[in-house]
């Protein structure tokens, strides 16, 4: 059975950072582009980045350009979210999520409003205080 897991969520201050993990497990996951989403209360899941199989080309969407950074070890079939500079709009559910093919599809997919997806974690909780 295939599974994402997430951890690395808290509580932190504006201006903090955290790191988030996702361990996936079940399959082999190299062949998948993986990626990020978030949910805040009341607003519908989003788009946050996006890493092809290599971790050579990723995508992220304008507010978290420059602050987050999405990277990948395949060997270690974990992929992490890097977020500095937090700010109280980042307040929000965390998900990991993969889909077979390029990262590049995502990206598209996700902009004409489709975040379908093969595979989610749960989620992971990160609060931003101000």
């Amino acid at each position: 059975q295939a599974q994402l897991v997430e951890s690395g969520g808290g509580l932190v201050q504006a201006g903090g950072s955290l790191r988030l993990s996702c361990a996936a497990s079940g399959r082999n996951f190299s062949n998948y582009a993986m990626a990020w989403f978030r949910q805040a209360r009341g607003k519908e899941r989003e788009f946050v980045t996006t890493i092809n199989w290599s971790g050579g080309i990723t995508y992220y969407t304008d507010s978290v350009k420059g602050r987050f950074t999405i990277s990948r070890v395949n060997v270690k079939n974990t992929v992490y979210l890097q977020m500095n500079s937090l700010k109280p709009e980042d307040t929000a559910v965390y998900y990991c999520a993969a889909r077979m093919g390029a990262a590049s599809g995502i990206r598209d997919r996700t902009k004409a409003g489709n975040n379908g997806m093969d595979y989610w974690g749960k989620g992971t909780l990160v609060t931003v205080s101000s």
